[in-house]
């Protein structure tokens, strides 16, 4: 498939802010009875929060480009307004979901980084956009970061000797420096094994 450039000019923006408190709420609300109310403060959401604008322009076909290819978030945890037009789908039992947008909700989309903490009990998924032929489509995503020299590893309340920590722990520096993030194509699961990249670093 044929892939729409990802920053078309003039139409997209990146903003660095550094109000963060929304997500930090809603990563202790997922992990609320496992986790001190503290955790997330600090480096591990203390990096940068990049907000991106991204507009889709109507694609007279569709079923040839891609809006954004399959991948997972490598940061903590993405706060995602969609829009009203569709074109966010989700990778599950091997098959790409539509996701409908609901008014006035945000999506949640879970960092790499998230599912290293939680010893892989909240997974990264893979998602990807696709166009629309007759409709543009803008989304606003909202990238809550850890900062560059934090070691993120496994919580020692995910860990125990039934359910041994899955993943090395790393600097988040090095795991941005070596993790490849694009792979196109229209199978599942082409994105780098997390895994793997912590083995590289």
């Amino acid at each position: 498939m044929a892939r729409q450039p990802r920053r078309p000019p003039g139409r997209h923006g990146e903003v660095h802010h550094p109000d963060k408190s929304s997500g930090n709420g809603t990563v202790g609300t997922l992990v609320r009875g496992r986790l001190r109310a503290d955790y997330f403060q600090g480096d591990l959401s203390g990096g940068n929060v990049i907000v991106n604008i991204n507009h889709y322009p109507p694609c007279p076909n569709p079923d040839k480009a891609l809006g954004q290819p399959p991948h997972c978030d490598r940061n903590l945890l993405t706060l995602l307004l969609p829009g009203a037009v569709n074109g966010l789908e989700v990778s599950y039992n091997g098959d790409w979901i539509k996701v409908d947008p609901a008014p006035g909700t945000f999506i949640v989309n879970f960092g790499q980084q998230l599912e290293v903490v939680t010893n892989g009990v909240l997974k990264s998924i893979e998602h990807r956009v696709m166009l629309n032929a007759r409709l543009a489509r803008t989304s606003v995503a909202t990238f809550i970061m850890p900062t560059p020299d934090c070691l993120i590893s496994p919580a020692e309340e995910f860990v125990s000797e039934e359910n041994p920590s899955s993943y090395r722990t790393t600097m988040f520096r090095d795991f941005m420096r070596i993790y490849n993030v694009v792979k196109l194509g229209s199978s599942l699961n082409l994105t780098t094994n997390l895994k793997k990249v912590q083995e590289a670093i």
